[in-house]
Order: structure tokens, then sequence, then C-alpha cells
């Protein structure tokens, strides 16, 4: 089944979600956040889904969000726009009471990390790599960046990363504990598995469990979400977001005053 912007695939109770623009790098724009929330919520309601997994078309996860749709219409609430977009997709994997798999398969960055940070489990190709992204065009973390981040690799390696947009690799994310494992030898065959696994465990407690870990761990989720929109409107409107999104889009170094 396709959707206009996302693949559906259910093969013995586990639903495969492909965000699917391979020619934007499978970055997020509004159609396909939305495409991905509503087969989320189909999936919540299926009996016969006990497990999702989040992929990317082609060798890419995903870009994030696509920069040239924020540029289309005039001026955009980036508070607004979360409200709409991440900030419910976010809560939405997490509140989720099936086991939400990402399988990573290729370059992971911004919005998308988000994404991929809040599901349950994270299994990287040896291609991938993770860009939190968003200081490169001067704006804030969102998409649940800086609470699930810090949280999966300590506070110092994320401050670090974000002010240096350098790329994380697999073997380093692996290391920190920010990915379960890595595909080395048969990618898709260790996403079958391990989603098989999942699938066939006990479904009531897996969902009292992640409740559990949200309640433990994540309590402030919806609040760092709420925050993130706020510092993200007034990082949408500088000058230096401006020049970041020019530098961006010419392939240049951004020259900030």
């Amino acid at each position: 089944m396709m959707t206009s912007s996302i693949l559906t695939s259910l093969e013995h109770s586990v639903l495969t979600l492909t965000l699917n623009r391979p020619s934007r790098a499978n970055a997020f724009d509004f159609d396909m956040n939305t495409a991905l929330r509503a087969a989320l919520e189909t999936a919540a309601q299926d009996s016969q889904t006990r497990c999702v997994v989040i992929t990317g078309a082609g060798k890419v996860f995903s870009a994030g969000q696509d920069i040239t749709e924020m540029r289309r219409g005039g001026e955009i609430s980036y508070r607004e726009h979360l409200e709409e977009t991440y900030n419910p997709l976010i809560l939405q994997i997490r509140g989720m009471g099936k086991p939400v798999l990402a399988a990573v398969n290729g370059p992971c960055a911004g919005a998308a990390l988000g994404v991929a940070l809040a599901c349950d489990v994270r299994i990287a190709h040896p291609r991938a790599f993770f860009v939190v992204g968003f200081g490169g065009i001067a704006l804030a973390p969102d998409s649940g960046v800086s609470l699930l981040l810090p949280a999966a690799i300590g506070l110092a390696r994320a401050q670090e990363y974000f002010y240096s947009n350098r790329p994380i690799s697999a073997w380093q994310a692996r290391r920190w504990g920010m990915v379960n494992q890595i595909g080395w030898w048969n990618f898709e065959a260790l996403i079958r598995q391990t989603a098989k696994t999942l699938s066939e465990g006990p479904r009531e407690a897996f969902a009292l469990g992640k409740r559990a870990f949200n309640q433990s761990i994540l309590p402030n989720l919806a609040a760092a979400l709420n925050f993130e929109g706020q510092l993200q409107e007034q990082a949408g409107k500088s000058a230096e977001h401006q020049e970041g999104v020019a530098a961006f889009l010419a392939k240049r170094k951004p020259r900030y005053e």
C-alpha cells in the first residue's frame, strides 16, 4: 500500500513504514509528516500489528525537515509548525504501546534524529551516521532532540555535536549506546529478526513497560517539546537563521556577524 509519501507493508504482525521521498533525501514535508502520523495511528488500533518499523527509502533514513518547504509562503511561525507536526509525532511514538523500531538505513539528521531517538530500539546500517543539524542553520534543537539526545549520549556530548554539527558514525553511536545494534553483515535480516522477536513478546507487558520508562526517564517530554517550540520561534526570526539557510542553499559556509 502507498500513500503520497509513506510506503506501508504488514508482514507477520510487523508493520514497516518507509519514508518515501528519495529525491529529497526523504526529508519531511507537511504531507509526509501527516501521512506518518496517520499510519502510526492506524497501527496503534490494528490488532494485527504488534511491532512497527520506521525506515527510509533507498540509502538515506531522512535529512530531517525539508528546508525548501519552510522557505515557501512567506512568514512562518516555527512554534506553530512544530505544534502541528513534530511535537505530536514524537509524543505519538513514545505513547504507542507497541514496540517501534528505527531501522536507520543511512544518514539521519535534524528532526529525523528526533524521530529515530523517540523510537524504542534503533538498529543502524554501517553507512548510517547522525547529524544534529539544527545549529548548521542557526536553529535550536527541536523534535525532542534537546531531551532525547542527552538522555542517549550524555549532555556534554550532545552539546558538543550540536555546536560542531559533526556527524556521529554508526560505530560511535553504538559505542555510546545511541543505537542498539549495527547490521554489519545483513542489515535487513537483523531488522526482520529483531522486529519478529519484538512482535512475539507479551504485548500488554511491553505497553506497560514503555509507560514505566516514559515516566521514569521522560516525564517532562511534552514540556520539553513545548519549550523547544518557543525557542525555535525566536531562532527562526533571527538574522543568523536567515544567513544559515542562505548559506545552506548556496552550499557555502555561513558568515555570522
